[in-house]
């Protein structure tokens, strides 16, 4: 009886072995799946510039004040409030780093001539810190000067860029965990700390990092959807925050290529 026990019971530990195998091999093929077709895809459209090519949104409306959302995913996953004042049209992309957002910006945005550039990127380019941690110093370097060049080619366009710090990270489950570094965070810092000194002429911090960060600098759990990403709870508590903004910053328009900024809180913390 003791030994048809035992092997009941390695059958059973071999089949639970077996099938956790077989779990782990497909989650590691979809995932190797995806990363080939995004790598791939890369190849054919460095910047993405196909994303929008037949997006026909119209950008005929004079009477809002036009907003353009651009950047990565969360960007991209950025829903748009609703109100009466603004018109906002999203560009943003997923998986994108920040030379990519900036290799696209004269096709993506320039033709939309916005009034105001809202600017959310960078966790991509950090990232990549837990695969080339030689490389630390020159990702963040590169990261703040595709920052500076976002907001100057915004200026240059006479709108007004509004820079989000970047979003706080959620707890890293174990299957990133060999993918990761806790540079990433500290990298996020710095960069921050940096956004916050491009505040000028033109030029606003909305310090977004602050909206959807707990006590240990990690993202609010009501508000992820997964480590890196925002939940629809969260935008809408961001969107809060960014229309007060936008009504803070009391924008005129004086001509359809012109924007006045009166009175420019340069820095917005919440």
């Amino acid at each position: 009886m003791s030994l048809n026990k035992f092997w009941l019971g390695a059958i059973a530990l071999l089949s639970l072995l077996l099938a956790a195998s077989i779990g782990l091999n497909i989650l590691l093929y979809n995932r190797a799946s995806k990363y080939y077709l995004e790598l791939n895809q890369t190849r054919l459209d460095p910047y993405g510039i196909d994303r929008y090519r037949d997006d026909r949104q119209t950008t005929e409306n004079s009477e809002k004040l036009r907003v353009v959302l651009f950047g990565d995913s969360r960007a991209a996953d950025w829903v748009v409030p609703d109100n009466n004042r603004y018109q906002f049209i999203n560009r943003g992309i997923g998986s994108q780093t920040s030379i990519q957002t900036l290799g696209r910006f004269e096709k993506h945005v320039r033709s939309l001539e916005p009034e105001i550039v809202i600017i959310q990127v960078g966790i991509n380019d950090l990232k990549t810190i837990a695969l080339f941690p030689e490389r630390r110093e020159s990702i963040v370097t590169n990261l703040r000067e595709h920052l500076t060049a976002l907001v100057e080619a915004s200026r240059e366009l006479g709108a007004v860029a509004i820079v989000t710090t970047i979003f706080p990270v959620g707890p890293v489950p174990l299957q990133r965990q060999p993918f990761w570094s806790d540079e990433i965070e500290k990298a996020t810092i710095e960069v921050n700390d940096y956004i916050k000194t491009l505040a000028g002429e033109n030029v606003v911090v909305f310090d977004t990092f602050t909206v959807f960060a707990d006590d240990r600098g990690l993202m609010f759990a009501d508000y992820r959807k997964d480590e890196l990403h925002v939940n629809d709870r969260g935008y809408a508590q961001l969107n809060r925050e960014l229309l007060q903004l936008l009504d803070r910053l009391k924008l005129e328009r004086s001509g359809r290529e012109t924007i006045q900024l009166q009175s420019p809180p340069h820095q917005v913390d919440r």
